[in-house]
């Protein structure tokens, strides 16, 4: 099973991450969503979108018409996959970024793997269970270098993370970067 685990896209997605992301079997998104326009374009269909609302996912931030769309993203959201679950939520609620994963993995025990975002930083903890990912924003606000996914390949055999990190918009040549696990 393939997941793409985007965050903080904030009304724009950047079109590779787009196309990698309509390769998978499920697509996460962290928060900060910004516009229904995001979601539909990350939709791979069939209930394969798992959105969480963020910080700045707010009635005067989404156009009037998409407020339905908007009170209907949950705050945190469970994604059951081969071998383990994921949980997703957005982060802000969890302050320090220091001490955030420690509380991640307190009130997650249960969890194989946390996703978060807020901070648009990536960060893949993976030395202990469970894991805690931050994908990096996917759009074009505060990127830190480019656009970013993360793509987990789950079995109940072995989960793999690969990061991928794309340069900035002007320029359409793919890159990659970032750090893999295999558990």
């Amino acid at each position: 099973m393939r997941v793409a685990i985007v965050s903080d896209t904030h009304g724009e997605v950047d079109d590779r991450i787009v196309d990698e992301a309509l390769r998978c079997d499920f697509v996460v998104h962290a928060g900060d969503v910004g516009t229904r326009e995001v979601l539909d374009a990350l939709d791979p269909g069939a209930g394969r979108l798992v959105a969480v609302r963020g910080n700045n996912d707010v009635r005067e931030k989404w156009r009037q018409s998409d407020w339905e769309l908007l009170e209907s993203l949950p705050w945190e959201a469970r994604l059951p996959l081969p071998g383990g679950e994921v949980v997703i939520v957005h982060g802000h609620r969890y302050g320090n970024p220091g001490r955030s994963h420690e509380r991640m993995r307190h009130d997650y025990p249960g969890a194989r793997l946390v996703v978060y975002g807020h901070s648009h930083r990536k960060c893949a903890d993976v030395g202990t269970q469970p894991w805690i990912l931050n994908p990096g924003a996917a759009g074009r606000v505060r990127t830190f270098g480019g656009p970013t996914i993360c793509l987990l390949e789950a079995s109940a055999a072995q989960w793999r993370l690969d990061t991928r990190q794309f340069p900035p918009a002007e320029t359409k040549r793919a890159g990659r970067s970032g750090r893999s696990a295999t558990v």
